[in-house]
Order: structure tokens, then C-alpha cells, then sequence
């Protein structure tokens, strides 16, 4: 995963690490670690992370240069 997309995206709207861990649910430790790929992030928190953002989990990965975030499917 490319990691500086975190990093990029937080910096964009001027957040801190803390900002955004806390929003998440985890220690600013943690999302330090997801930014610097020493830890993998789970599907649950990538989906977190992807709402908060209001954009896509494929544009956190670099599958798309698409900010605009999907949808929602009426199936749940």
C-alpha cells in the first residue's frame, strides 16, 4: 500500500495524526505506525478511514486516483 497516500490525504486538510486516530478509535502511536507501514491496517479500520475521509479504501491503496468515495449499496 502506498502509505504516503495517508500521510497526503491528512495533510490536506491540515489534521494531525492524533485528529485522526482519535476519530478512528486507536492511539496516535498506532496511526503513526499504519503512515510508516510498520503495522498492516485492517479491512475494518481502512473502512473507517475511508469514511472519514468521505472517499474510497481503493483510493487509500492507490487503486484509483478517484477521491470521490463509491456509492453506497442499498445491500447490507
Amino acid at each position: 500500500m502506498n502509505l504516503n497516500r495517508l500521510k497526503e490525504i491528512r495533510e490536506d486538510r491540515d489534521l494531525k495524526q492524533e485528529d485522526v486516530a482519535k476519530a478512528i478509535g486507536i492511539r496516535q502511536q498506532q496511526y503513526s505506525e499504519y503512515e510508516r507501514g510498520v503495522v498492516l491496517i485492517s479491512i475494518e479500520k481502512l473502512n473507517k478511514l475511508a469514511d472519514y475521509y468521505n472517499t474510497s479504501v481503493d483510493y487509500l491503496i492507490c487503486r484509483t486516483d478517484e477521491r470521490k468515495p463509491y456509492p453506497k449499496s442499498i445491500l447490507k
